[in-house]
């Protein structure tokens, strides 16, 4: 099954600004609508990681529902980094970058993504987890991965497939995950969705 058959003479919308997700969803059709979604993003207390991809994901879809056509299939997304039950975010600043760095040097933590799928007056939401290690990381290695502007605009404060390459040992899992989009599981979940 290469892209989605079913797909063929419906909208698709992806609520999401990330330039990584469009390009991952054009694997599975060429027209896409881009709709960010403006919503509140704060998480209840106490969520665990999977659990908080999900509900951010269907949080980012409802609203990208609101000025939705009755024809749009319409997709969101939500990833975090987790390490020892800590969710790590996009990093505020330097110095909050520097912190997540240094905590994931040389361990295992998790990526979960969140995706959720609305169209026909139906959802599914599903989740994703990745393990992800990390070399462990002289100071120097840290300083000089934290001076690119690559952390700033990514939770854990690394985009794994730019110069955070050569920050990883090891990955457990889906690879395209850890960049933002489970795309293959996506492919198969919309086959089922749209029977």
């Amino acid at each position: 099954m290469i892209g989605n058959m079913n797909l063929s003479n419906r909208k698709i919308v992806l609520a999401s600004a990330s330039p990584r997700r469009k390009e991952l969803i054009s694997l599975i059709c060429d027209d896409v609508i881009i709709r960010p979604a403006e919503c509140d993003e704060t998480l209840p207390q106490g969520i665990g990681a999977r659990q908080a991809v999900e509900y951010l994901s269907k949080i980012k879809n409802s609203a990208a529902r609101q000025v939705s056509q009755p024809d749009e299939i319409i997709i969101s997304a939500d990833t975090v980094v987790a390490i020892n039950n800590e969710i790590l975010g996009k990093p505020a600043h330097k110095a909050d970058a520097r912190r997540m760095i240094t905590l994931l040097s040389g361990k295992t933590h998790q990526v979960y993504t969140g995706v959720t799928v609305f169209a026909d007056g139906e959802e599914i939401t599903f989740s994703e987890k990745t393990d992800v290690t990390f070399f462990p990381l002289s100071q120097e290695e840290i300083e000089a991965y934290i001076s690119t502007s690559e952390p700033y605009d990514k939770a854990g404060s690394y985009g794994i497939q730019g110069k955070a390459s050569l920050l990883v040992s090891g990955i457990n899992g889906d690879y395209f995950n850890v960049v933002g989009f489970p795309i293959a599981r996506l492919n198969r979940e919309l086959e089922k969705f749209l029977k």
